[in-house]
């Protein structure tokens, strides 16, 4: 009774309890004085908190009404009231919730392929090669910060350290200029010159590129993707990460968030690499439902367990996680604190001679193509005169599948003590000259 009253009731204890309480007579000829949530839990007024001998239970079970079984079989009826007609059967149906699914563990790589548009790698870099980028990281995040921005008239302040580097070059040439260029403003406020890419997270970024664009060879192309970078004799789109922004999470209780990644400079459809090292922490999505489609079905939260030790091959290689179009519209994730952490131990010591000492952080290095038809000369300004972010419509998408429109709007309200302007602009990839796109090549 407790597990279908809190099913019908969605979780939500205090139904449950009153929906419980109201069927009560049909389990007792004895009428009982209602209670409210806390009294329930608490086992009611102290009179009936008492214990009760084991032949008084044994006694009231006896009072209980026979509860019929639940049979595969139909039961005939023997009513002559009339049937309920088509229309009150479909108005029954349509004030039916959806049921809600208990969260799925992704432990392999073929599940996560199968419900998110993700894919998981493993062993992508050598082990002397992982365990020098996660010290080099670990250090250089001792002098990372919090983000900090107005959220509801109050300052908050992200649970979590992070920094941003941008590589020598765009990806696309070799013009260095990128390093000016790509001051690019986050949360509202214009940000210091980025760090160029440490030559350990150089080496681990040609290594994720080739496989990023390995598997872009086999999925499917959505129409607003950069094309760019195709070339003309095989048609084999190149990503290349000119970005990386980092994240360090100590012990268990730093986290984020469910977001969805900020699409300003990385045009529609992006595609993002996300490499883990150290302790072993949660890569939790959930995906926002269609407007249309919220009375057929409910939100799953899916759980992928992501580890600097590879659990197919137990080296010292590092997990990586492509976020794959249409992730970024379709879905929100998060790194959700968790009650207990296994310390990282490093298979090679920091200098050698040393003894290794265990770690319990997690850095992880989100590698990112800022596309050069959304640079930020080409972003527009709000009132307020700072550039605009770019958010995807998540609620309306064709087929449940494709985003349908994206606009601009102000975020100036992020750093200007919470106070922003009501600018607001659907984008127009071709009024605004950007491209070229998957969908004006004519590339599957």
């Amino acid at each position: 009774m407790i597990l279908e009253a809190l099913i019908n009731s969605e979780g939500d204890v205090g139904k449950a309890a009153k929906s419980i309480q109201d069927s009560s007579h049909l389990l007792s000829t004895r009428k009982r004085k209602a209670v409210d949530i806390e009294e329930w839990v608490r086992g009611g007024n102290n009179s009936q908190a008492k214990k009760r001998s084991v032949t008084n239970l044994k006694t009231e079970q006896s009072e209980l009404p026979m509860v019929p079984q639940l049979s595969s079989k139909p039961e005939v009826s023997t009513s002559t009231s009339k049937p309920a007609s088509s229309t009150e059967q479909t108005a029954h149906s349509m004030g039916k919730k959806p049921t809600q699914l208990p969260p799925l563990l992704l432990s392999n790589a073929l599940m996560v392929k199968e419900h998110v548009p993700c894919t998981l790698h493993y062993s992508v870099l050598p082990p002397e090669l992982a365990c020098k980028l996660f010290y080099v990281m670990s250090d250089l995040s001792n002098h990372w910060k919090r983000n900090k921005w107005w959220l509801f008239d109050r300052v908050v302040e992200s649970p979590h350290l992070t920094s941003f580097f941008a590589r020598q070059t765009n990806g696309l040439d070799d013009n260095e200029d990128w390093q000016e260029a790509a001051q690019f403003w986050y949360n509202g406020r214009p940000t210091d010159p980025p760090q160029k890419f440490p030559p350990e997270m150089e080496m681990a970024c040609e290594i994720v590129e080739k496989i990023v664009n390995k598997e872009l060879q086999t999925r499917e192309r959505w129409p607003l993707e950069w094309a760019g970078s195709y070339r003309a004799t095989d048609s084999t789109a190149m990503w290349k990460a000119n970005v990386a922004a980092s994240n360090c999470y100590r012990g268990g209780k730093e986290s984020v968030g469910f977001h969805s990644d900020q699409l300003t400079y990385l045009g529609p459809y992006p595609t993002i690499a996300s490499l883990s090292l150290g302790i072993r922490r949660q890569f939790t999505l959930r995906e926002v439902i269609p407007r249309d489609q919220v009375m057929e079905r409910k939100a799953r939260t899916f759980n992928v367990p992501l580890a600097h030790n590879s659990e197919q091959s137990f080296d010292d290689s590092f997990q990586l996680i492509i976020m794959h179009a249409p992730c970024q519209e379709n879905f929100k994730h998060a790194i959700l604190p968790q009650s207990a952490i296994d310390l990282y131990h490093p298979m090679i010591p920091q200098e050698p001679g040393t003894p290794i000492e265990p770690s319990n952080k997690r850095i992880n290095i989100t590698f990112r193509f800022y596309r050069p038809d959304f640079q930020p000369a080409s972003i527009p300004r709000c009132h307020c005169n700072v550039p605009t972010i770019l958010r995807p419509d998540m609620k309306n998408r064709s087929d449940g599948k494709c985003a349908d429109r994206y606009w601009w709007t102000c975020y100036a309200g992020a750093q200007n003590d919470g106070k922003g302007c009501n600018f607001w602009k659907v984008m127009d990839m071709d009024a605004e000259g950007r491209g070229p796109c998957i969908n004006s090549v004519n590339v599957k």
